[in-house]
C-alpha cells in the first residue's frame, strides 16, 4: 500500500490528514494504518462543500502564484519555495478583506 510506504519513508506522526468522506477514506484498514502511526484523520462534513473552501482557495493561489510559474529542480527546492510562500502569505501579503493587513497582523489585533 502506497500510503504505508510513504508513512514509513517520512516521519509523519502527529500529522493531521484531511479528506472528504469518500469510501476509501472510511475503510477500516485505512483508519487502522493512520491510528497505528499516530496520524489524526479529519473529514469534512457530509454534503458540505464549504468545509474545504479555504484550503482549496489557498492551493489555487499557491499553484497560480508559485508552482505554475517556477521550475523546481529538486523536491527540496519545491519544499523550500512553499515554505517561503507560506511565510510571505502570512507575514507580508496584505489582504483587502483584512483591512489591508496581513493575516498575522489581523490575528494579533482580533
Amino acid at each position: 500500500m502506497k500510503l504505508l510506504r510513504e508513512i514509513k519513508k517520512y516521519n509523519l506522526s502527529n500529522l493531521i490528514i484531511h479528506s472528504y468522506q469518500g469510501c476509501h477514506y472510511k475503510l477500516h484498514i485505512y483508519k487502522k494504518i493512520l491510528q497505528e502511526n499516530d496520524i489524526i484523520q479529519s473529514m469534512s462534513r457530509k454534503g458540505n462543500c464549504y468545509d474545504n473552501a479555504c484550503i482549496e482557495n489557498f492551493f489555487g493561489h499557491l499553484k497560480c502564484e508559485l508552482v505554475y510559474q517556477t521550475y523546481f529542480h529538486t523536491k527540496e527546492d519545491l519544499i523550500n519555495a512553499i515554505e517561503v510562500y507560506i511565510y510571505w502569505c502570512n507575514n507580508e501579503r496584505f489582504q483587502h478583506k483584512l483591512n489591508n493587513r496581513t493575516p498575522i497582523e489581523f490575528r494579533c489585533t482580533a
